[in-house]
């Protein structure tokens, strides 16, 4: 079971700050576009000949983030477990977004799947699930960024570095890649095969 209530957590946030950075529970708009940044760098540069599938896309932000770039990939699907969010990116994308729990429902094939965020109020197991899921998923790789170190929360979850390199190791991951340093407690992970 998660931690917190995912709905309640993210409904009182799009009720407090509508469809806004701070809406996913982000601090700003500008720390949501560092992390987007941080998955570009580890993408393919060119998108035009990749597909993507976004595991907790929640407002479709990353789409639009990337169409603003003219840096749109071959196909992009938008994965989400919340209603709202579904109806939200669905409106704002006009790609295809599907109602899914990544860690129990099954998942679309993409070349790459991304999750910016959506792990960090799952509970360890939840994240080892998702993580697995989505790298299963994808043909080329899973590139997410979740909250890094060891702290303790009742909220959040956090991974350290042995615990990511310990799940990479039981799916047999061929490449790792690791980003940091570009926001406190915060980490970009590439699982490649």
């Amino acid at each position: 079971m998660p931690r917190i209530d995912s709905e309640k957590f993210f409904t009182s946030a799009i009720n407090m700050y509508g469809t806004s950075a701070k809406g996913v529970n982000w601090h700003s708009k500008q720390s949501q576009e560092i992390r987007y940044d941080i998955l570009l760098e580890i993408l393919p540069k060119n998108l035009s000949s990749i597909s993507i599938a976004d595991a907790g896309c929640g407002f479709g932000d990353f789409y639009l983030y990337i169409e603003k770039r003219a840096n749109l990939p071959k196909n992009y699907i938008g994965i989400d477990s919340l209603v709202d969010m579904y109806s939200i990116a669905s409106e704002q994308t006009g790609c295809e977004i599907i109602i899914a729990d990544i860690c129990k429902d099954p998942l679309p094939h993409a070349d790459y799947y991304i999750c910016s965020g959506a792990m960090n109020i799952l509970n360890e197991f939840e994240t080892h699930l998702f993580i697995r899921n989505c790298f299963l998923a994808c043909s080329e790789g899973f590139i997410f960024n979740i909250l890094h170190g060891d702290k303790q929360s009742q909220t959040y979850n956090y991974l350290c570095t042995s615990q990511i390199q310990k799940i990479a190791k039981d799916l047999n991951v061929a490449r790792v890649e690791f980003k940091d340093g570009y926001l406190e407690d915060d980490i970009t992970v590439g699982f490649f095969k």
